[in-house]
Order: C-alpha cells, then sequence, then structure tokens
C-alpha cells in the first residue's frame, strides 16, 4: 500500500529561538562561500527579504528546488514527491543554530527573521501567545 501522506514543516504562531549553542550574540548575515550560495545564504534571502510572504516548505522546497536545478514547470510533481516524506524543519536551519537569527511564523504559517540582538527578538521572546521552541543544537551534549 503505498503512503500519499503529504508532511510539513510549517509551524504557526511560533517563534524559534537561537539554539543553545549559537556562537554569535548578534544577527549575521551568512557569509558566501566561493562562487555558489550556502543554505544558509539561500534561507536568508528569500526569508529576510520577503517577511512574512513565504511559509517553511515554500522556503525549504524553493532552495531545493533552486539548488537542484527544477524547473518551474516541474516544480508541482517536485514539491509533492519532496514532501512526501519528512523533511528537517527551519529548527535545524543555520540561521538560527549558527547565525542569530529568531524565525517567527505568523497564525498562516508564513515566516520572518528577528536578530537575536534586536528589541523585536526580545519583545517575540517574551510573547505568552506564541509557542517558543529552541533551533536544534550543532552540537550534541
Amino acid at each position: 500500500m503505498k503512503d500519499n501522506k503529504i508532511h510539513t514543516t510549517n509551524y504557526h504562531n511560533t517563534f524559534i529561538e537561537i539554539a543553545d549553542d549559537c556562537p554569535v550574540r548578534i544577527g549575521e548575515v551568512p557569509p558566501q562561500k566561493g562562487d555558489s550560495k550556502t543554505v544558509a545564504n539561500h534561507h536568508f534571502e528569500i526569508i529576510a527579504h520577503n517577511p512574512y510572504k513565504y511559509t517553511s516548505d515554500d522556503v525549504l522546497f524553493q532552495v531545493f528546488a533552486e539548488r537542484n536545478h527544477i524547473i518551474s514547470h516541474e516544480q508541482p510533481a517536485a514539491r509533492a514527491a519532496f514532501f512526501s516524506k519528512g523533511q528537517p524543519c527551519l529548527r535545524s536551519s543555520p540561521l538560527s543554530k549558527r547565525y542569530g537569527w529568531g524565525i517567527h511564523s505568523d497564525a498562516e504559517g508564513r515566516v520572518a527573521l528577528y536578530a537575536v540582538d534586536s528589541a523585536e527578538y526580545r519583545q517575540l521572546q517574551k510573547d505568552k501567545s506564541l509557542q517558543h521552541i529552541r533551533a536544534m543544537r550543532s552540537r550534541r551534549g
């Protein structure tokens, strides 16, 4: 029997705080390494330049499609295949693990970034109406 379940990485009314072992205390723009963009570069560009426009699923698939050179007319089928199995959510993004960015998901699941050293980050951190989760640690222990 085939499993047709579609998985999602979207959160709603949630604030992903930086990882406990995040090495920075200010939000840093991820540096580009050579000619190719890193996953962190992709995540940052999409979310920072389009706050509350895309969901986590949109961001993760957009990066996957770009890195795998999936052309637009092939993307609907590729997206269905991509989410037919579980994918790591934005808790595993280098933005929150390494570069000091909190990720807020609104009621519709659309995301925006907030630097750990910003007043907005502190305000979201104290917001009791949100679910609060930490980004995944980079190291065990």
